[in-house]
């Protein structure tokens, strides 16, 4: 492959990252924030109103904060860890001879002792 057939590949995606990038920035440009930042109570701790809008004990007054937008990107986080660890425990696995043999299924527990059960 020449030269000159490379650059004629790439000049086409290099024009959609240009105007791509030309509309992220004419979008923050023209973006406006008008509103001051709203902050949270000093004495109010997310921690705990997150687990009260969890298990919806809002409506016992004890929440000082409305944490209900917190619960999406919450449980969002648990099931992508979740998902992270089923993946390294499979990728954990081994195969000995055609069958799947765990990662801690051949640990002794007998410290590594001759005789018993083991053999």
């Amino acid at each position: 492959m020449s030269d000159d057939e490379s650059r004629g590949s790439r000049i086409l995606p290099a024009i959609a990252v240009g105007a791509l990038f030309a509309v992220f920035v004419a979008t923050i440009n023209a973006a406006t924030f008008d509103a001051a930042p709203a902050g949270f109570p000093a004495d109010a701790s997310i921690v705990h109103n997150i687990g009260y809008a969890l298990f919806d004990l809002g409506a016992y007054d004890v929440a000082t904060v409305p944490a209900e937008g917190f619960l999406a990107a919450f449980l969002i986080a648990a099931v992508a860890l979740d998902v992270a660890v089923d993946g390294a425990v499979y990728l954990a696995k081994r195969e000995e001879d055609g069958s799947v043999v765990s990662a801690v299924g051949g640990a002794f527990t007998d410290g590594g002792r001759d005789g018993g059960d083991r053999k």
